[in-house]
């Protein structure tokens, strides 16, 4: 993949209105590749050639464009049905412009896949607005389609098998997935292992992330981030796993701690624990 190593350790970060400085403080772990995050509120016009100029003086590589949107919030499982993606009607049209905007403006880098949690799918699939989620994700895979993207969903928000139903109900073939182990977890939806099983095919990236279950007593809680290899993702069984079903992508860490000293700690062992893994003779046939 563009030059990279198979299982290339990646990191996601998010992108600030001046390209050289945010490349900077990515460039102290190292790495050569990752996931680029565009919030919401980050102005996208006039950015691509400053972008473009930064990324190559820093010979670095951007595999995904990753959206999310203003107002969108993680709070609690309610709050994320209500605010997350393009599935809360208030805001689905303007989020659907933007993610557009996004792939305009990861066109222009040559960025092959367009990121993003789309929002809680619904599990009744003769609902409304079932089909009208399933129709935006056509709108999106076409538009995306035409500048030669992948339109990527994020793994977590519900179970492996609703999500693999979905792609088979919008009939794109750049619908794909981007696996993240922990948000399976974390919204407590599957087992990873099982889950990566299940959408394999589909799989073009991953995050290496980790957090634990959510609390039995608390209905609507999620569960709490931990630094990787800290929480309840067996990471061991889960990079096997890649290696068995043939996956060969960056390794893109992704770790949303607040404190910013803290997070760099948690990124460097990151590093240093995926290095360990990826070049592991451990075989590929997993035990449970």
């Amino acid at each position: 993949m563009l030059g990279l190593e198979d299982l290339e350790i990646g990191l996601l970060f998010w992108a600030r209105e001046d390209p050289e400085k945010t490349l900077a403080e990515v460039n102290q772990f190292g790495l050569r590749a990752g996931q680029l995050g565009l919030s919401g509120e980050l102005p996208l016009s006039g950015a691509a050639e400053r972008w473009d100029e930064a990324l190559t003086a820093a010979h670095f590589v951007v595999t995904t464009a990753v959206c999310s949107y203003v107002g969108e919030s993680y709070a609690d499982m309610g709050t994320v049905q209500r605010t997350v993606g393009i599935v809360p009607e208030g805001t689905r049209r303007e989020r659907i412009a933007r993610t557009k905007a996004v792939s305009d403006f990861a066109a222009d880098l040559g960025i092959e896949s367009i990121a993003c949690h789309i929002g809680v799918l619904p599990h009744d699939r003769e609902s409304r607005l079932y089909g009208t989620i399933r129709d935006a994700a056509r709108d999106l895979c076409d538009y995306c389609g035409e500048r030669g993207q992948n339109f990527v969903l994020e793994t977590g928000q519900e179970p492996a098998k609703v999500l693999l139903q979905f792609i088979e109900d919008v009939q794109r073939p750049n619908l794909k997935i981007n696996f993240d182990p922990a948000n399976m977890i974390l919204y407590g939806t599957g087992d990873p292992i099982e889950a990566l099983d299940v959408l394999a095919p589909h799989v073009v990236s991953v995050h290496c992330k980790d957090g634990d279950w959510p609390p039995r007593d608390r209905q609507d809680a999620l569960g709490i981030e931990r630094p990787l290899g800290e929480g309840s993702v067996d990471l061991p069984r889960f990079i096997a796993k890649l290696k068995e079903i043939g996956y060969r992508g960056v390794l893109c860490i992704e770790r949303e701690e607040p404190d910013p000293k803290q997070r760099d700690a948690d990124i460097h062992k990151a590093i240093a624990l995926l290095q360990k893994l990826r070049h592991s003779e451990r075989s590929a046939s997993i035990s449970s």
